[in-house]
């Protein structure tokens, strides 16, 4: 008796060598609680169509509550009539905040 292994699409149930797959991860979805991970055939990752231009936000409310927010580039760049100031003037999300100053007190 021989035991046979073989890797097979989420999306197509096609079998394939491992060296085929590609692993797709469904960060955010409606019906999802956490992400979730899709093993396809590298052929088959090209029925995957981008949006185009996207900005990617992360939003934390003062609830305490974070959700990820995906929308156009056009649209984002709606949000104020200057965003590109906007965003070259915004503070990082690493190290001291602009402005601060390290030093002794003295």
């Amino acid at each position: 008796m021989a035991i046979v292994s073989r890797k097979v699409s989420d999306l197509s149930n096609q079998d394939g060598a491992d060296h085929e797959f590609a692993t797709v991860v469904v960060r955010q979805h409606p019906e999802l609680d956490q992400p979730k991970a899709l093993d396809v055939l590298a052929s088959e990752v090209e029925a995957f169509k981008e949006i185009g231009d996207l900005v990617v936000l992360e939003v934390s409310l003062p609830t305490g509550h974070t959700k990820n927010i995906a929308m156009k580039l056009a649209d984002f760049n709606k949000l104020a009539p200057n965003m590109g100031e906007v965003l070259k003037n915004a503070r990082g999300t690493r190290g001291r905040l602009p402005g601060t100053r390290i030093g002794n007190g003295g």
